[in-house]
């Protein structure tokens, strides 16, 4: 098992590598896809980018329509990029901004729900306490959580 130490170690080496990329997170591909888009304004014709994949024109058209529809395979784009003279970009960037914030949401998200179950049952017994040390409650679970996350993401969780 790792240790939380290279576990943040590690997420901290791929939020740096991601950050580049979350810019591009608002790009949407064009309407009829990339292969079609960068294919014509190119100037290269179905029956040209075909001979270059050594497939059929109308593999070419099927291949344009499943990157529209969103079912092509990364090999197959990948290997249509090249036939461009592309390189095909692809990483998974985190909506949150980076790796560790989404983390910290998601433990923020449980360890909210579990101080708040134990808080509900401590204030129906008349023992409540204040919401400063509710917070801190809240913020120490949520570094022992982003410690070790293995748990967060169980269905049942959060």
């Amino acid at each position: 098992m790792k240790t939380t130490r290279m576990m943040r170690l590690r997420r901290e080496q791929m939020d740096e590598v991601l950050a580049p990329f979350r810019g591009l997170r608002r790009f949407k591909p064009p309407p009829r896809g990339w292969i079609h888009e960068v294919r014509n304004t190119l100037g290269m014709s179905m029956a040209q980018l075909a001979a270059r994949m050594g497939i059929s024109q109308p593999a070419v058209s099927q291949m344009e329509h499943r990157e529209s529809e969103g079912t092509i395979t990364l090999n197959l784009l990948s290997e249509a990029a090249d036939a461009l003279d592309c390189d095909l970009v692809y990483a998974l960037v985190p909506r949150a901004g980076s790796l560790t914030e989404a983390l910290e949401s998601r433990a923020r998200h449980v360890a909210g729900g579990t101080i708040g179950r134990v808080s509900h049952t401590m204030r129906l017994e008349d023992q409540a306490i204040s919401e400063r040390a509710l917070r801190e409650q809240v913020d120490d679970l949520v570094r022992e959580l982003m410690d070790d996350p293995r748990g967060l993401w169980a269905k049942d969780v959060g």
